[in-house]
């Protein structure tokens, strides 16, 4: 059930957030699990399939934050390449777990085809406190563009620079959750200094589009694949989804680059967002995981299928 949220205990009506308020909503907030545990080793285990490459390290206060990409071990120039990233947004916990799942599980099939390179973890500080942004206030998936302000988006993107013009396809792996509603949208409300308007958060998963690169059967594959894991998201009574028109069965578009999100990273022809809503009565948390591994899996199928 979505909730209405209280007033935000942060900041003053109509004046956006200073250092102050930072970081007084930084100190609400608390560890609650552990990357290292929970991401980091799964990755050192598959150090043996995959070349484990650090692109950076976030430094938060006291803590630092090794931030770490899979590359295929068999890599091969000729071939294209792939991309998969997961918690972007870190409370997005199938992001991360599906990501891992396609790893351990599925990347082997593509093997000779593709050159994979996998994220499952970009935001590892909003990872352990379950938040959507990072230790700034500040939205990496709204700083995937030269102006970006999260460091997550600035280490990712000079990673993925060498490689910009061989990317086939990229799938950014997301859950929209009820806690968007309760705490995230009112804190961003908050911390711009502006009103919360409520909105209704879809049962089931979606797609968002690329508005300037739009790949339906890109798009409806991987519909077609989720469908038979767990329910997809139904239109509105206004025919939209978090507010924009439907396209087809479960998909919306976006301008990603303009808004800066993490799908236009590597400008790849195939670029997709999954969204799973694990808070459904409809699903579990195990099915939005497989959910995100189907997703990337039948979407690399689609596009190797593709005439180059």
């Amino acid at each position: 059930m979505q909730s209405s949220p209280a007033p935000f205990p942060i900041g003053t009506t109509g004046g956006p957030w200073g250092a102050a308020e930072r970081a007084q909503w930084r100190a609400s907030i608390t560890k609650r699990r552990d990357a290292a545990d929970d991401v980091n080793s799964v990755v050192q285990r598959l150090a043996s399939r995959f070349e484990v490459l650090t692109y950076g390290t976030l430094a938060y206060g006291e803590a630092t934050f090794p931030l770490f990409v899979l590359k295929s071990r068999a890599w091969n120039d000729a071939l294209p390449i792939a991309m998969v990233t997961g918690g972007v947004h870190g409370y997005e916990t199938s992001g991360v777990a599906g990501a891992l799942r396609f790893a351990e599980r599925d990347a082997s099939a593509f093997d000779g085809q593709l050159n994979l390179l996998i994220a499952p973890c970009v935001s590892p500080w909003a990872y352990e406190r379950v938040q959507r942004w990072n230790h700034d206030a500040v939205d990496p998936n709204r700083s995937f563009k030269a102006d970006g302000a999260a460091a997550e988006a600035r280490l990712l993107m000079a990673f993925v620079a060498p490689f910009r013009g061989r990317f086939l396809a990229h799938l950014d792996l997301h859950e929209t959750t009820d806690s968007d509603e309760s705490e995230f949208r009112p804190a961003l409300a908050a911390r711009d200094g502006k009103p919360f308007v409520p909105g209704v958060i879809p049962d089931g998963f979606y797609l968002v589009d690329d508005t300037a690169n739009p790949q339906p059967g890109f798009q409806q594959a991987i519909i077609e694949a989720v469908a038979k894991v767990t329910h997809i998201a139904e239109a509105d009574e206004k025919g939209h989804l978090i507010g924009e028109p439907i396209q087809s069965r479960g998909v919306v578009h976006y301008d990603v680059k303009s808004v800066g999100l993490c799908a236009g990273l590597t400008g790849a022809r195939f670029t997709t967002t999954t969204e799973v809503y694990p808070d459904s009565p409809r699903t579990t948390p195990e099915l939005c995981n497989e959910a995100q591994a189907t997703a990337v899996r039948a979407g690399l199928e689609f596009a190797l299928r593709q005439p180059r």
